[in-house]
């Protein structure tokens, strides 16, 4: 009896463990999303050097002691506006001596005129000799000739002194003086450029491509039908974006004016002179950006989420799904960016779904409960 009663107890005891294993989870819920499949122009970044519109550098034209700074620095200048002053009496002492040498000529010229007046009826009847006559002829033609000297020397005396006089050339926006009232300029090693004035209304943004993606560039220029071929490049084209130093994507869009003559033969480059609208004057001369161009174009490109692709060792690759909602490590190759996806190769197609988040915590053979979701690009309009 005992041995059946440790028996009888010991079935009791096994079919209480078993009843108390817990139930193996569910499938973890995790978003998908679908593939998209459009045509697509692949962008491509270029380091760029900002510019205004129009810098033009202020240069002390004459040498002298700087009298006066009349503006304020970093503020707007307008056409016209006096901006600095330069000791003027050595330059009104050149003009004052150039004036009295033109007076002298000009006396000069008086007398050799009455001088060949009053010879050359005496030698129309041989009163004098031909000698006379002609040395006559000549001192009037010297006489002429200093006179025109003189006034050259007097409107050079006044354009030295209108150099003391600095204005501004256009309106625009002026920088930090280079020089102090009191400071010897116009002479290195004092400063010679003594200010910047910029318009920056619109920006010029320098940016230099090689010559690969040239050729991709003027291709795409090119097929376009509507385009003036004679200079290859997207001209009068605003499709150029801006990325700023913070990695912000600028408001306006720009277009390229200018390529270059021809290839720089040391780096293989070419540059390119593009301008971007500036009306809330954000943007600044001397500021590093990114130029965004589209160098290609891919028909019924296959896209996909930059966050859902993973990358190994140089390897990409995503996690699909199967009809049985298992996961796939499924690789892929990229070949290029197009806004905030991956143009991929291999694998893929319109009805492959891949997993939106949790991608850290699977595996390949993981069964998931998938639910759609949709990717909202930060480019979407």
């Amino acid at each position: 009896m005992k041995r059946i009663a440790l028996v009888t107890l010991g079935l009791a005891v096994l079919v209480g463990c078993k009843q108390e294993q817990p139930m193996a989870p569910p499938p973890p819920k995790l978003p998908v999303v679908h593939i998209t499949q459009k045509d697509v122009e692949i962008d491509k970044e270029f380091v760029g050097q900002v510019y205004g519109k129009v810098d033009i550098p202020i240069r002390a034209r004459v040498e002298g002691f700087l009298e006066g700074i009349h503006f304020d620095e970093g503020r707007k200048v307008k056409i016209g506006q006096l901006l600095y002053t330069i000791d003027s009496q050595p330059f009104e002492a050149k003009l004052a001596e150039a004036q009295s040498n033109l007076a002298q000529a000009k006396i000069t010229l008086v007398k050799a005129n009455n001088d060949l007046t009053r010879i050359q009826p005496l030698a129309e009847i041989n009163a004098v000799s031909q000698s006379d006559l002609d040395a006559a002829i000549a001192e009037k033609g010297a006489a002429e000739a200093a006179v025109e000297a003189a006034q050259a020397g007097v409107r050079m005396a006044e354009i030295e002194l209108s150099y003391t006089r600095i204005e501004s050339p256009i309106n625009g926006l002026i920088g930090k003086t280079e020089a102090k009232v009191g400071e010897f300029v116009g002479r290195e090693p004092n400063p010679v450029i003594l200010n910047t004035v910029s318009r920056i209304d619109t920006m010029r943004v320098d940016f230099y491509i090689t010559e690969n993606d040239y050729l991709r560039f003027a291709k795409i220029a090119l097929s376009d039908t509507s385009a003036n071929h004679e200079e290859i490049g997207p001209h009068n084209k605003s499709n150029l974006s801006l990325v700023l130093g913070d990695g912000s994507l600028y408001e306006h869009k720009g277009s390229v004016d200018f390529v270059d003559r021809g290839v720089e033969e040391s780096t293989g480059s070419i540059l390119l002179q593009s301008s971007f609208p500036n009306p809330n004057r954000l943007i600044r001369p001397g500021q590093f950006a990114k130029v965004r161009a589209a160098i290609d174009e891919v028909d019924n490109a296959t896209l996909v989420p930059q966050r859902c692709v993973s990358e190994f060792q140089g390897n990409f690759f995503v996690w699909g799904l199967n009809d049985s909602n298992i996961v796939v490590q499924t690789p892929v190759l990229i070949r290029g960016s197009y806004q905030d996806y991956y143009i991929v190769k291999g694998g893929l197609n319109k009805d492959t779904r891949i997993l939106f988040e949790g991608i850290q915590n699977v595996r390949s053979g993981m069964t998931v409960q998938p639910f759609d979701t949709v990717f909202h690009s930060q480019y979407a309009e």
